[in-house]
């Protein structure tokens, strides 16, 4: 299904990306999942899996190994991006045609807070301003880097029937349309990401490179499985139709509709369940 698509998947280590990696080698293409160092030993275990998956009749046979890399890579480092858009090259002999944006933070801090202390003094906590630039730097910022180093690489690639070179898949939130009390900077920088889809896609058209935003609702990845029962209870109740959390397969399954049908371009796909979240 995807014997033509060479990837780099940031944050591909885990959740999301973990599963788009998986999802994609399983179905026949070449991977380079970009994350930080200390994922290594997560992506080593997303390898066995691969493989696992491989010998039990998975498409890739039994090449699952080969066909998925590790790069070492923080986002916000052009120098990081670039090694591992090199990798893919340099592995797979050809330069990418999809990059799928996974890698993000989401710190949960109100703007201003404050404590009522057992004397009736109050105090106050204010949202910093490092906090705040760094959650935008390695979700908005850090998502654009990747974009445009690897819309550099998919413009050398030669034009299939479509006249397209490749696909760039960045990874919104719905809490870029009603982020909740404590998501200020997350849901900022999530907007960000919806804000740069359309002209991004428009930029890059010459080219032949489609970009595409995916906005996930509430998936049950590793943020929300170290989360108390009550609190995964409460949260299902918020989800309309079905009333569960996401499977990170379906993301992937998104990803991988996205790549296979052309005619997507500009747009942001909320994947909720028709999700809309309280304050």
């Amino acid at each position: 299904m995807f014997q033509h698509v060479v990837a780099i998947v940031s944050g591909g280590a885990s959740g999301l990306g973990a599963a788009t990696a998986s999802y994609l080698v399983r179905h026949g293409a070449r991977v380079v999942v970009a994350d930080l160092p200390r994922a290594y030993d997560s992506f080593l275990k997303l390898e066995e899996d691969v493989i696992a998956g491989a010998a039990g009749g998975s498409s890739v046979g039994d090449s699952g190994g080969a066909s998925i890399k590790f790069a070492s890579t923080d986002v916000t480092k052009e120098d990081d991006v670039s090694m591992a858009l090199t990798i893919a090259e340099d592995e797979f002999g050809e330069q990418v045609n999809v990059a799928v944006n996974c890698a993000g933070i989401a710190p949960a801090r109100r703007m201003l807070s404050q404590k009522v202390e057992s004397d009736g003094t109050v105090s106050h906590r204010l949202h910093s301003l490092e906090e705040f630039s760094t959650t935008m730097n390695v979700n908005t910022v850090g998502s654009f880097n990747v974009a445009r180093l690897a819309a550099d690489r998919m413009a050398r690639r030669s034009t299939d029937r479509d006249g397209l070179r490749g696909c760039i898949i960045n990874t919104a939130s719905v809490a870029a349309y009603d982020g909740q009390i404590g998501q200020v900077a997350y849901a900022a920088s999530k907007g960000g990401i919806v804000g740069m889809t359309l002209p991004m896609a428009r930029d890059l058209a010459p080219m032949g490179i489609r970009v595409m935003t995916i906005a996930p609702g509430l998936f049950m990845t590793p943020l929300l499985q170290n989360l108390p029962e009550k609190v995964h209870k409460q949260l299902v109740n918020n989800v309309p139709c079905p009333s569960r959390f996401g499977n990170p397969v379906e993301y992937a399954k998104l990803v991988g509709s996205i790549i296979n049908i052309p005619y997507l371009n500009g747009e942001v796909i909320r994947l909720d369940g028709a999700l809309r979240m309280p304050p």
